[in-house]
């Protein structure tokens, strides 16, 4: 039967032929250029794309997504170098593997982006492969995105009291001047322009006492290498309801800058997300990409907004990075607390009022039926956050920096595990600073990894269980130390310290099992992740 299912796509794909070099329209404009009464600069009547308007026997195949939508004329504003924003010139090009980009900046040097809304996803594929049907399939595949969910997620985020762009939509003139070397990229085409969360230049009122915005690599590096830098854990485990609440799947370090704040002993970072292109992606309603995200199946991550949130796990794979370091401390009570606040903030008038900064021709063929599932995945949240906890609950990384840390566990007798870490200071005059504290549950933890990373820190292990969680200790770059008083009734040994092999003082008990070697790899920790 696999044989023959086989052969069938195989047949399938080949009757996509080659890659076609004109697949995308050759122009935006549907209407004419026009200057409304009363407004502020030109309109155009365009449409995002309408090479995705297929045939019902290749919608069959290959999902019906938003191609109405993508195909559908809407009125735009024409962008206006001279005046938006008061006025922008271009800095540099930019734009990943699929999008097209360009940074602006105002007089002030804030930054803006400008985004391609369609997006050619071939580089993604060895290039002996990007002259294939693949590429056609890959771009086509686009058309599974919404191209104007972003101004409804920026409105969601407002109502939810989560950093956010304030994005608007863009028509790009065939002959638009001012962009620079690579205009013909941009020109005759529609545009996202958002201002860029990046730098202490883009900081206002909205950001409060913040003294810096900056990327995740940076944040990474810091909050791994010095004291006392840390995540604000509860409002990025709410950000991460967010994604899931909207549908959005592909959430990696890479999408996210963090807002820099100064709280007495401790600088404080506040997730503040960016690119929402995944938002309401709706892509399994066709043979091949239904069969392709099943459970089992490579794209399993392309999770499809439906009324009901399904499986959590796909909204986790692409973010699982900073998942594990940002969200190591927050309780199941914490992640209800999200979903509970997350409830109160998303009242109907706020869901109705987000979904109308559709374009009005949009909003006409999916508002209503991005609505509906707003509302109700709204009321699931609840259960989205209880699988989201158990999921990151099952195996817990706690790392400390390259400064000195002192590492406490406590074994309960009903199992359960308590962890908690101090920042070890270079005065002695000062008290070691805790700076986690987790009590981590059998029922929910099967292993707790420990990263004492560089300097010589210290791993103390106390108390008696029954079942316990295994505690795996890795020593890092210092000369550590391990104390290791606990016990655990039940088959195996529960504490595993790993580390080279004259990086470690090791103090066993039944428990403890020691594993060195020569390689440092043995302990290795990839403290940036980009």
């Amino acid at each position: 039967m696999r044989r023959y299912l086989f052969l069938f796509i195989c047949t399938i794909l080949l009757l996509e032929g080659c890659a076609r070099k004109n697949f995308f329209q050759e122009s935006a404009l549907v209407g004419t250029i026009e200057k409304e009464n009363n407004a502020q600069w030109d309109s155009a009547t365009v449409v995002a794309g309408k090479h995705y308007d297929r045939s019902w026997w290749h919608n069959l195949w290959w999902g019906k997504h938003y191609r109405d939508v993508w195909a559908q004329p809407v009125r735009l504003p024409v962008l206006d170098l001279q005046r938006m924003h008061g006025g922008l010139s271009p800095e540099k090009l930019g734009g990943g593997m699929q999008t097209t980009s360009l940074t602006l900046e105002d007089d002030n040097g804030k930054q803006f982006a400008l985004r391609s809304v369609d997006k050619d996803p071939q580089e993604i594929l060895p290039k002996g492969l990007r002259k294939t049907f693949l590429t056609n399939l890959l771009r086509d595949q686009t058309s599974a995105a919404h191209p104007y969910g972003a101004v409804v997620v920026s409105q969601l985020a407002a109502g939810a009291r989560i950093y956010h762009s304030h994005p608007r939509f863009v028509y790009i003139r065939k002959n638009a001047k001012g962009l620079g070397d690579s205009a013909s990229a941009f020109q005759d085409k529609v545009f996202l322009l958002e201002e860029k969360n990046e730098g202490k230049e883009a900081l206002t009122r909205y950001f409060g006492k913040a003294k810096d915005l900056v990327d995740s690599e940076d944040f990474l590096k810091n909050r791994f290498t010095r004291h006392s830098h840390l995540p604000n854990q509860q409002a990025f485990a709410k950000a991460r309801l967010f994604d899931v609440f909207i549908g959005d799947w592909d959430r990696h370090e890479g999408q996210w800058q963090w807002a820099v704040y100064d709280t007495g002993r401790v600088t404080s970072y506040s997730p503040v997300p960016k690119d929402r292109d995944q938002a309401f992606f709706k892509f399994d309603d066709g043979f091949f990409p239904w069969l392709l995200s099943r459970r089992w199946a490579p794209l399993r991550k392309m999770k499809s907004f439906h009324t009901n949130i399904s499986s959590v796990k796909g909204y986790l794979e692409n973010a699982q990075f900073i998942d594990a370091r940002v969200l190591n401390e927050v309780t199941a009570e914490q992640w209800q607390q999200a979903a509970l606040e997350l409830q109160r903030q998303l009242t109907d008038s706020v869901l109705e009022a987000s979904v109308a900064a559709l374009p009005a021709a949009v909003y006409d063929l999916s508002g209503k039926k991005i609505l509906a599932k707003l509302k109700s995945r709204r009321q699931q949240l609840p259960k989205a956050a209880a699988h989201l906890y158990r999921r990151l609950a099952a195996e817990v990384l706690i790392a400390g920096t390259d400064q000195q840390e002192k590492f406490i566990v406590e074994r309960q007798p009903n199992g359960n595990t308590l962890v908690q870490v101090f920042q070890v200071p270079e005065d002695e005059k000062q008290k070691p600073l805790k700076v986690y504290e987790r009590l981590l549950e059998k029922d929910h933890t099967r292993s707790v990894n420990l990263y004492g990373l560089g300097e010589e820190d210290e791993f103390e292990l106390t108390g008696k269980a029954s079942k316990g969680i295994r505690v795996n200790i890795y020593g890092g770059m210092g000369e550590d130390e391990v104390k290791d008083k606990s016990e655990v009734r039940g088959w195996g040994r529960k504490t595993r310290v790993y580390d080279t092999r004259q990086g470690i003082e090791v103090e066993k008990s039944k428990e403890t099992r020691v594993k060195k070697s020569k390689d440092v790899a043995i302990h290795a920790f990839d403290r940036e992740g980009l």
